[in-house]
């Protein structure tokens, strides 16, 4: 365990203005599509909040509140652009306030990063220049549209004080609008509002001035920022030391390092691939930059309160912004504080329950923490009424959550793994280039039951009669899925394997790999082998290989397959393996690759369900779960994991 004055910078109290912050850690914004139809705060948008001020953050930065109807970016988005709002804001507020968190909420506009199907409106922007992801023609602002925003801004700013939100931040970042007007890579205006910086910078500073207006000098402006946009003809960080210097001569409190915007929207929210902390540099660069005349928060996948305390100490940043990180453990700074490291359940920047939800516009929640998004629906810590003996058979992702939260709700529980090992396909989900933070989960996991008490029985396949000895009054059953096998001529050869033989180390693979299947499991096999020295193809029916995952992991994955010259055949199916080759179905005809080594199949997989139809079939209290339903990804297994073990 690591003692809490480890922790002395990161638990330090700090002002921002005359604000007081318990300690260091903020949650930064992050849109959740928690909000009513029209903005408003709901109970589920209250209870989300509540439970992270409840874990101990110092401050909490509400999600994007879009100031004006034309701003609006998500569908079920926090809105503060009418008086009608603050009741619920104030509730919100008060609900924060009760442990001891202070509450900023950020005051933003889209631009040109929504749609007319989101807005109802059209889409606005400085120039009209459509948003390469977005794809839809904005309108230019005239000049008196750009006075309606501004005057926008500082009426949401009153709105916000007036709720009692104890400071705003500005969102001038991720190529929202302030952003859009301060960059050369979407402003192309000719009048006052565009050319030299001191012209792109003209409406974001009349912004903060008009803010400043409304809330007067005693109340915090925090300002986030894009310091680097990583897009051709974008912002740079030398530009961004200018600009943090103006900002802070025209009065804001503090700044909040970020990047990126949709374009490069892998640096905004920041997959597995991308190093955590990656921003810390930039913040340090900007906090000399303006003489550390204010504070300066730095976000960028920090998920590790040691690397938070290491930034703070090194005098790289004043706060450090852990957003995904308080979805997944909204009591991390609690835990930290009280010296219980080892039990916070860590992000694993796998992006599926947040960002990839959240870009198909429906509500966030975490892959490793089924509890995001349903605070009202579950409570942990009251026990179920009837206390039963719980039997699990399975310790993959979906058996250890069930065991763990059937522990937590006070049943007996025993699980029975037939593998020496816990993690089922976790442990072989690891393996791949940049997917070894899901050992952070199995290993929570697997600490989480050990303590609280779960009887483990390891290398012990649980049959029928065992199970009939045992006598449980309810059996999840997380058997788990294995891999197909097609019915493909020449599939049984020696030179054939699976891509679950290869990443588990138990099958021999030659230099030249044809990989059948580019999926997941497909590609990141691929780029497994291409890291030993392997030449790869990889061959895949549909149009588009990478097509089960998320947006900004499949992008810089099919980078990265690139850069390591994998062959990727689209549109190509395999009709026969030889012993030397495959030969292919094209569109333009049948072609044969001959040289090829070893053939891996990575085509999907099938439930393992025998136990569950045995079971069935003797009348015994049976909830199955995870891939033995349906072979799916581990977010699906936790969660059912979860949901099934809390309603025994």
């Amino acid at each position: 365990m690591m003692s809490e004055v480890i922790f002395e910078k990161l638990l330090e109290p700090i002002q921002i203005g005359p604000m007081k912050l318990r300690n260091r850690i903020v949650m930064p914004s992050m849109v959740t599509n928690f909000a009513a139809a029209d903005g408003a705060v709901t109970e589920r948008f209250k209870a989300y909040h509540q439970t992270r001020a409840k874990g101990g953050v110092g401050l909490i930065i509400v999600e994007a509140s879009y100031v004006h109807p034309t701003g609006k970016g998500f569908k079920n988005q926090l809105g503060i652009y009418k008086d009608e709002l603050v009741p619920g804001l104030r509730k919100l507020t008060e609900a924060v306030h009760f442990y001891g968190a202070k509450i900023a909420v950020q005051l933003y506009h889209a631009g040109r990063q929504t749609t007319s199907k989101v807005t109802g409106m059209n889409v606005v922007a400085p120039s009209p220049i459509p948003c390469p992801v977005k794809q839809e023609m904005p309108e230019e602002l005239s000049k008196e549209e750009i006075k309606e925003l501004i005057e926008a801004f500082g009426q949401a700013a009153r709105r916000a004080k007036e709720a009692g939100f104890d400071a705003v931040e500005i969102h001038g970042a991720h190529g929202y609008l302030l952003n859009q007007f301060l960059s050369p890579y979407s402003n192309k205006r000719t009048d006052e509002y565009g050319g030299n910086l001191e012209n792109r910078l003209r409406f974001p500073i009349e912004v903060i001035k008009k803010v400043r207006e409304e809330v007067g000098e005693d109340f915090p402006i925090i300002y986030r920022m894009s310091a680097e946009e990583y897009v051709a003809g974008g912002i740079t960080l030398e530009e961004s030391k200018v600009i943090a210097k103006k900002l802070v001569e025209v009065g804001i409190d503090a700044i909040h390092i970020s990047g990126g915007v949709y374009e490069s929207s892998a640096m905004i929210i920041q997959p597995a691939a991308i190093p955590q902390g990656c921003f810390i540099e930039n913040a340090a660069a900007i906090k000399k930059a303006i003489n550390g005349e204010v504070p300066v928060i730095v976000v960028g996948r920090i998920k590790d309160p040691v690397m938070a305390e290491e930034i703070i100490r090194e005098g790289k940043a004043d706060l450090v912004a852990m957003g995904r990180a308080l979805l997944s453990d909204p009591e991390l700074p609690r835990k930290v504080a009280e010296g219980r490291i080892q039990e916070i359940r860590k992000c694993i920047g796998c992006n599926q329950g947040c960002i990839d939800r959240l870009f198909q516009d429906i509500d966030i929640t975490c892959l490793v923490n089924a509890l995001t998004g349903h605070e009202t629906e579950f409570d942990l810590e009251t026990t179920a009424e009837k206390k039963k003996k719980v039997l699990v058979v399975g310790g993959g992702p979906a058996g250890l959550e069930a065991a763990r939260v059937a522990a937590l709700r006070g049943h007996k529980v025993v699980l029975y793994e037939q593998e020496e090992e816990l993690g089922g396909q976790m442990r072989i989900a690891a393996i791949p280039p940049h997917k070894n933070e899901i050992n952070d989960l199995l290993n929570y996991l697997i600490n989480q039951v050990e303590k609280h008490g779960v009887v483990i029985e390891r290398g012990k396949k649980a049959e029928i009669e065992l199970i009939k000895e045992i006598k449980p009054d309810a059996v999840i059953v997380a058997t788990g899925s294995e891999p197909v096998i097609p019915q493909i001529p020449g599939v049984e050869r020696e030179n054939v394997v699976t891509a679950h033989e290869v990443l588990n180390g138990s099958a021999n693979v030659g230099q030249k790999v044809v990989v059948i299947g580019g999926g997941l499991v497909g590609c990141e096999t691929a780029e497994y082998l291409a890291d030993r020295g392997k030449q790869v193809i990889v061959v895949e029916m549909l149009d588009d290989i990478a097509m089960d995952i998320g947006l900004l992991t499949k992008a810089l994955l099919l980078k990265r397959l690139v850069e390591k010259k994998i062959k990727i055949l689209t549109k190509s199916k395999v009709k026969e393996i030889l012993a030397d080759g495959v030969i292919i179905e094209k569109e333009n005809g049948m072609e044969q690759i001959t040289g090829i080594d070893t053939v891996v199949v990575a085509v999907g997989s099938k439930p393992k369900n025998d136990l569950l139809k045995l079971l069935e079939s003797e009348g015994i209290p049976v909830y199955p779960i995870g891939d033995c339903v349906k072979p799916r990804k581990i977010i699906e297994a936790i969660h059912e994991g979860f949901r099934i073990a809390y309603n025994l």
